[in-house]
């Protein structure tokens, strides 16, 4: 999946790490955060110029990926063993 996403870098030189477009100082937690509250594409990118659509669709693809993760719940011996 992440070969599809390679407008998504990470560098720890760059906002510690984070998710970023294409190396900018623009994490992609920005862009879903603008997404989440209702700004369009062309909102975005009359804000930043400098993203792309194709930008904005990789953001929301590595949302999309991320929340496919998993949590399993590990049970403590102390509350196998009680039964709880």
């Amino acid at each position: 999946m992440l070969k599809q996403l390679d407008r998504i870098t990470f560098n720890p030189k760059i906002m510690t790490g984070k998710a970023c477009i294409r190396g900018m100082r623009i994490p992609v937690s920005l862009i879903l955060n603008l997404v989440a509250n209702g700004k369009t594409t062309e909102e975005i990118i009359e804000d930043y110029p400098y993203i792309e659509p194709e930008d904005i669709k990789q953001c929301l693809l590595y949302a999309a990926w991320l929340s496919e993760e998993r949590v399993i719940p590990i049970n403590s011996p102390e509350k196998v063993e009680s039964g709880k």
